[in-house]
């Protein structure tokens, strides 16, 4: 009986293994349907083979070498244990490969996909649709113009500042360039358009917010429509917050829109200025300044004008589907300070007087609030504080 075991488990190993190199099966694309169903035929044949050849080394081993060779019993008996332990090891050696591949492949979370990033001079134009007041234009304002790399900017602003956050774009380029030197952005304040008379209605659709964005600069600009409170677009708190994208055949031009969320989700769209609509429910952080909706819409803001920036077109860097991919802020989800997880944002500066929660300094004495990016050169989320 215990030789017999030892032979099952033997020939359990052998098919196992054997069954182990067929084709491995994952979700796939219809275009893949045919490369699917040769996979699965052939991970059948290979195991039906396996069982086939079990079942005819134990028939001629119980059947026709023992019966006439009694002696031969404790011979296979050694073999086989030392048969087993091969292919034990073999069969770990392979498992090994097998993770060892797995981590090598995700070890670098966003790809690159060969296409241009933004570069060259670039104006941000912000576009107003609805009802904002001046300070509340001034909070973006102020930020887009914390972005700019000039020398000033250098010196006006304290860290850690909103200037070094953006700088971790830069590593991009120089990732995208190889051997070639890398091109390089340059973010200007430039003009903003008021609509005020909410002149395609409250309820916009996205064909809507692209044709806000065209009343823009086409070259050497990106688009900001900033939607007011009151107004509703489709798919905001549903399932988006802002987002970006490209228009134009001959010359294509970059835009964003963001929502302001204060009244219809800011549990969704200005955490953790506001309680989360699910997950732990710790007491909100005070905005920087003073405005949950616009803190809000600065923190998205912040996340697209870095996806545009190193996926302005679709084919720059980002990982998984193209119709909805993780990019360099997205990549890094509730992500603001070091020990951040799922409902705190991690460990942030507090203003003395206000005891408002920030980690970069900005443009005029703002402060403000900005997710981590994603560092390509560590493969991890970077955090300003």
């Amino acid at each position: 009986m215990a030789l017999m075991a030892v032979i099952l488990a033997v020939f359990s190993f052998i098919g196992d293994a054997i069954a182990a190199d067929a084709p491995a099966l994952s979700p796939t694309s219809g275009a893949e349907l045919g490369v699917v169903s040769a996979s699965i035929a052939a991970a059948f044949l290979v195991s039906f083979l396996a069982f086939m050849l079990r079942s005819a080394l134990l028939k001629f081993l119980f059947f026709t070498l023992i019966p006439k060779f009694p002696n031969l019993a404790s011979f296979v008996s050694t073999l086989l244990f030392q048969v087993l332990l091969v292919v034990s090891l073999l069969h770990l050696s392979n498992a090994g490969r097998r993770l060892s591949g797995l981590v090598e492949e995700q070890s670098m979370l966003l790809q690159y996909h060969k296409g241009p990033l933004l570069s060259g001079k670039i104006s941000v134009n912000l576009i107003w649709y609805g009802n904002f007041n001046p300070t509340q234009r001034a909070i973006i304002s102020d930020f887009i113009s914390s972005l700019s790399s000039s020398q000033a900017s250098l010196k006006t602003q304290s860290q850690p500042s909103v200037l070094t956050w953006w700088k971790t774009t830069d590593k991009y380029y120089q990732l995208s360039s190889k051997n070639k030197k890398p091109s390089s952005l340059s973010l200007q304040m430039g003009n903003q358009i008021l609509d005020e008379n909410y002149s395609l209605g409250k309820s916009l659709t996205r064909n809507q917010i692209v044709q806000l964005a065209a009343r823009g600069d086409h070259r050497n600009a990106v688009n900001v429509v900033l939607t007011a409170a009151d107004v509703t677009v489709k798919g905001f708190c549903m399932d988006t917050c802002g987002s970006h994208g490209s228009q134009g055949k001959k010359s294509k031009f970059a835009y964003i829109w963001v929502g302001n969320s204060d009244t219809q989700c800011p549990g969704q769209c200005a955490w953790p200025f506001h309680q989360p609509i699910y997950g732990p429910q710790n007491p909100p952080l005070i905005a920087p300044n003073n405005d949950v909706g616009m803190d809000g819409m600065v923190i998205n803001l912040a996340s697209l004008l870095a996806a545009t920036a190193t996926n302005p077109f679709g084919n720059g860097f980002y990982q998984g589907s193209a119709e909805a991919p993780l990019e360099a802020a997205s990549a890094c989800p509730g992500i603001y300070g070091k020990g951040a997880y799922p409902g705190y944002a991690g460990e942030l500066l507090v203003d003395s007087t206000t005891g408002a929660s920030y980690n970069a300094n900005g443009a005029n004495g703002r402060k403000y609030l900005l997710p981590a990016l994603f560092d390509p050169s560590t493969s991890s989320c970077s955090a300003l504080v």
